[in-house]
């Protein structure tokens, strides 16, 4: 089973790469797949990808329930 998961844009880098927050964990990802990501923006991650933008209200539900689920800490 594959899983993508929302993600808060902390900080962008050159070459269509920025640092995500993942529940307080920090990681390199490609924004290549998406334009137009600022800094604030939540994306759907998948495998080091950001996949599309999501509303920060369906990014914070679906992160809740996820947490609630046990999946997410």
């Amino acid at each position: 089973m594959c899983l993508a998961i929302p993600a808060r844009v902390a900080e962008l880098r050159a070459n269509d790469i920025a640092i995500v927050d993942l529940g307080g964990v920090k990681k390199d990802i490609s924004l290549a797949l998406v334009e137009d990501v600022q800094v604030g923006d939540y994306v759907i991650v998948h495998v080091g990808y950001a996949l599309t933008r999501l509303d920060p209200e369906e990014a914070e539900k679906t992160l809740a329930l996820m947490a609630e689920a046990g999946v997410l800490s």
